[in-house]
């Protein structure tokens, strides 16, 4: 039985809109965190790329993993589950490291999937179809695309030029050398690159056209993971060199708790007041939601760290006083801004965050669905170009409302945030949650002691 066959959710499914519930006083919870999704799905790329089995530890179990598990046993990667909650898997790559051909791989709407296994059906042994939730047919991926041309790829088309769904045909034997994109819509386009250069004959020459370079912090993550699997990577600007060489990750790797998804959580404290705490929290990190502790700092908050029998907790304190950011450049941390515009619906100062343009193209376009829901609840926000804009509003002015989360995990959780101080709030879909937190609800619910 494969890794995807033998995971189950055994939550019961929760309410369509599922009732926010608020928070009747401060909190003092500790919250353990799922294994990073960014971190997940680039250990399984490598160890697919590998040629000896790796065992990956605390491995998250979400909607994201389970389609990159799936992308890579249609290419013909074994991908086994140890343990009871499934977080131990072991990645048995193909033999002589050739991909099958002559399949399709199902990407839903994962970004992930979509931008990384593209490049790794150049060593496919034959044509690779990708398709994907009818929502990820409006996701950008044509720099991908016309850099995988670039190094000798057939793409063909079913719709529109640039989008899913599309067929990879692989050239005879790819040789690499130099690529240009404009990558300025998402990191993932360089990543995906990246991650799959060490295998071309010629090694990779990567180059970023554009002006503007998203999430920065998440390409070096990308970095960090290939030279812990052995590759020689170097970045001199917007220009990327990967060697060519043999690609094989340690026979055991520990995914770190995903600090993104810690954000909700941590921030319910300076929502709610109280103490909310996170185990396992690392000592250094390439994630960018590592950064968020020192913003909450500036909000308003008390952060400390604890080390007990090896293990690092951080705790995060809040009176229910939010302060704004002023102007502030979020680029090197924008998955984290639905989680921190929630907490500015309550902020005594305006915020504008910016460098975070490269958010409309995400599950959904993030700056517009914000402000939507922003303002159904009566907060007041509005897009920049490259970014939001927020007021302060009087708590007695908001509302609850339905709130919307456009298939969007982090527009769900915003929603919920906002259900901590705000009665009332009801959301829809917020099922939504398990693409990257396999039981949110249950998790929300317990750190409110429900």
């Amino acid at each position: 039985m494969n890794a995807t066959q033998e995971h189950h959710n055994t939550s019961q499914a929760p309410a369509d809109p599922w009732p926010a519930p608020v928070a009747s006083g401060p909190l003092d919870a500790t919250v353990t965190i799922p294994g990073s999704k960014s971190l997940s799905n680039r250990y399984l790329i490598l160890a697919a790329m590998g040629s000896k089995p790796v065992t990956l530890v605390g491995l998250l179990r979400s909607r994201d993993t389970e389609l990159m598990m799936g992308a890579l046993e249609a290419l013909g990667v074994r991908c086994v589950a140890d343990g009871h909650d499934g977080t131990t898997v072991t990645v048995i790559p193909p033999e002589n490291g050739v991909f099958s051909g002559n399949v399709t791989v199902f990407c839903g709407l994962a970004g992930t999937v979509m931008r990384f296994v593209p490049a790794l059906a150049l060593y496919a042994d034959g044509p690779v179809r990708f398709d994907g939730d009818r929502q990820a047919y409006q996701r950008p991926m044509g720099p991908l695309l016309d850099g995988l041309e670039q190094l000798g790829a057939r793409i063909d088309y079913e719709g529109e030029r640039g989008y899913l769904p599309f067929t990879l045909t692989p050239p005879d034997s790819p040789q690499g050398g130099s690529v240009a994109i404009d990558s300025s819509g998402s990191s993932q386009f360089i990543s995906g690159l990246l991650l799959a250069a060490p295998r071309l004959a010629a090694g990779l020459t990567l180059t970023h056209t554009g002006e503007h370079l998203p999430s920065l912090p998440h390409i070096r993550m990308t970095m960090a993971d290939l030279t812990s699997a052995g590759a020689q990577v170097g970045m001199d600007g917007h220009t990327w060199t990967v060697a060519h060489g043999g690609l094989q990750l340690p026979g055991r790797v520990v995914v770190e708790p995903d600090l993104s998804n810690a954000a909700p959580f941590l921030g319910a404290a300076l929502i709610a007041g109280g103490t909310v705490r996170v185990p396992n929290w690392p000592e250094s990190t390439t994630q960018p939601g590592g950064l968020l502790p020192g913003y909450l700092e500036r909000m308003g908050a008390k952060v400390a760290v604890d080390e007990s029998d090896g293990v690092r907790t951080l705790s995060v304190s809040g009176n229910g006083v939010i302060h704004g950011l002023g102007d502030f450049d979020l680029s090197a941390a924008g998955e984290i801004a639905p989680s921190l515009a929630a907490l500015l619906v309550f902020a005594d100062s305006p915020t504008e965050l910016t460098g975070i343009g490269h958010l409309r193209g995400h599950e959904t376009n993030r700056l517009a669905a914000l402000v939507t829901e922003i303002g159904r609840v009566g907060g007041r926000a509005r897009e920049l170009e490259d970014g939001l804009a927020f007021d302060p509003v009087p708590v007695e002015d908001l509302h609850g409302a339905v709130m919307e989360t456009y298939a969007d995990h982090r527009m769900a959780t915003f929603a919920a945030m906002l259900g901590l101080r705000i009665a009332g709030i009801e959301v829809v879909n917020v099922a939504t949650t398990r693409k990257t937190i396999p039981d949110f609800t249950g998790l929300w619910t317990a750190m409110l002691g429900r």
